[in-house]
């Protein structure tokens, strides 16, 4: 879903805000969250990811860490920037390739 509005100073705002599901086996541990840490710092965009309105900051490793989000697990992902559609692509792409781990 992507939303938008205006700021204060009447600029276009746009927000994404999806949902990724965690498919690999061993879930949001913590060679996977490494890797997702690998590819959100590499955007300046607003990252946050998390279960329903607890949100944390997605380029942090601690905080993903502690989502405790195993396989199965829905997770809502904004992002917020200039280059969020990238980062969306990316991301989305990591939890589809189940985060390069072997089955």
């Amino acid at each position: 879903m992507v939303y938008s509005g205006l700021t204060q100073g009447n600029e276009a705002l746009v927000m994404i805000d999806t949902t990724v599901d965690v498919i690999n086996k061993l879930g949001l541990h913590a060679r996977a969250s490494g890797k997702l840490i690998e590819v959100t710092t590499k955007f300046r965009s607003s990252i946050q990811i998390g279960k329903g309105d607890k949100l944390v900051d997605a380029k942090n490793i601690m905080s993903l860490l502690m989502l405790g989000a195993g396989k199965g697990t829905t997770l809502r992902l904004v992002l917020e920037g200039t280059d969020e559609e990238q980062a969306l692509f990316e991301i989305q792409a990591l939890f589809a390739a189940k985060f390069y781990e072997a089955d």
